[in-house]
């Protein structure tokens, strides 16, 4: 087993080509373990899009194995952009003092496959090294304790002074929170518009989330009470808007992304994602067929000057993910792979956002 100080000898060597300093000065190398089964480094650069990542990557590997000898085992080296977040968005979320960037996941309409879009998302994003929370906020359709395999999790309320703190769900990485969590899975909800709000309000303000880099919120399909209400609790950082490629879903999310850019809410609407893109049977991989149309987000993110964030196909795998509690996302799988990609673009585009941006502030609903 190698020492830090060898192996940071070692990369002080590795000079970022743009600025002419070795990547240890810059503190480019964020974290670092060694051990028995080798050396892991990750890899912060100033710059989320830093075009020399990939050969900064290939010169560590080479300086370690030049400094430490062939016998040097180098289990990983990974990059982590860093989060931004200005000083003026964390003032906005007193309610969430940890929390570093709060992301609505919504959809026009139910049945596009949003929730399974957050929740593959919240665990990408984790796996890519950040902290990360979700919050169930579809009250009355929760279907988050299902993809995580957890229906008869019971989350921990421990009584203080100062009020109660429910203690998330910690699976796969991520943070959890669903109303799901508190009903039977047999019941329906029936509850008026304020209590489904209020409800809302105790998992943001009540729920131990602690420190985290993202936490996303998984919105009730189109436009409602719940929504209004987490605009006004929290300062969100930017919203995605979920959909198929069929003309009827598409409609919807106009109204959705109409809805985040309306002057009340303004809330930066970070990008699309295209779920059921197209469909691809087990037994032929390679086969493509667009049974909800072919680029019909393509075509919106164009006329609504949005990104494109990804395109997630229709396959087997992803059902069956969600159904039994174990979200594709875990695979080493090309659609695993599909959303490991859209994380890396959805860290991209929050710090961009972050950077380019006013920070959002909490709406405020003159009576």
């Amino acid at each position: 087993m190698f020492s830090k100080k060898k192996i940071l000898k070692a990369l002080s060597g590795v000079i970022h080509p743009e600025n002419g300093k070795d990547i240890v000065t810059l503190g480019l190398i964020t974290e670092l373990e060694t051990g028995e089964d080798g050396i892991s480094i990750t890899i912060t650069p100033e710059k989320s899009n830093d075009p020399f990542i990939s050969s900064l990557k290939s010169s560590v590997a080479r300086a370690l194995k030049e400094a430490l000898g062939v016998d040097a085992v180098i289990k990983e080296i990974r990059v982590q952009p860093r989060v931004i977040v200005t000083k003026h968005q964390q003032n906005e979320n007193k309610v969430l003092p940890g929390v570093k960037n709060i992301i609505a996941v919504s959809s026009g309409k139910g049945g596009v496959g949003k929730t399974t879009i957050a929740v593959n998302l919240a665990i990408a994003l984790a796996k890519k090294g950040f902290t990360a929370g979700l919050l169930d906020a579809d009250v009355f359709g929760p279907s988050v304790p299902r993809m995580f395999d957890a229906e008869n999790y019971h989350p921990e309320v421990i009584r203080e002074k100062d009020g109660d703190r429910i203690i998330p769900l910690f699976k796969y990485g991520v943070k959890v929170l669903s109303t799901g969590f508190f009903v039977n899975p047999a019941d329906a909800v029936v509850w008026r518009g304020p209590m489904a709000s209020n409800f809302l309000k105790q998992m943001i303000t009540q729920g131990d989330w602690g420190d985290l880099d993202y936490l996303l919120f998984d919105l009730p399909p189109g436009t409602s009470d719940i929504h209004l209400t987490l605009v006004q609790e929290v300062a969100v950082t930017g919203a995605i808007v979920v959909s198929t490629p069929q003309a009827v879903a598409i409609a919807d999310a106009i109204k959705g992304i109409s809805m985040f850019r309306s002057e009340k809410i303004n809330v930066p609407v970070l990008g699309l994602v295209e779920n059921m893109s197209w469909f691809t049977p087990a037994e032929l991989p390679g086969s493509r067929y667009f049974i909800f149309g072919k680029d019909g987000c393509s075509a919106l993110a164009k006329e609504m000057n949005v990104p494109l964030l990804g395109q997630i196909p229709l396959v087997q795998g992803i059902c069956e993910g969600s159904d039994n509690g174990h979200p594709v996302v875990l695979d080493d799988s090309a659609t695993g792979k599909a959303f490991m990609l859209l994380a890396g673009v959805v860290i991209e585009k929050v710090s961009e956002r972050n950077k380019e941006m006013r920070p959002t502030i909490k709406v405020e609903i003159n009576k």
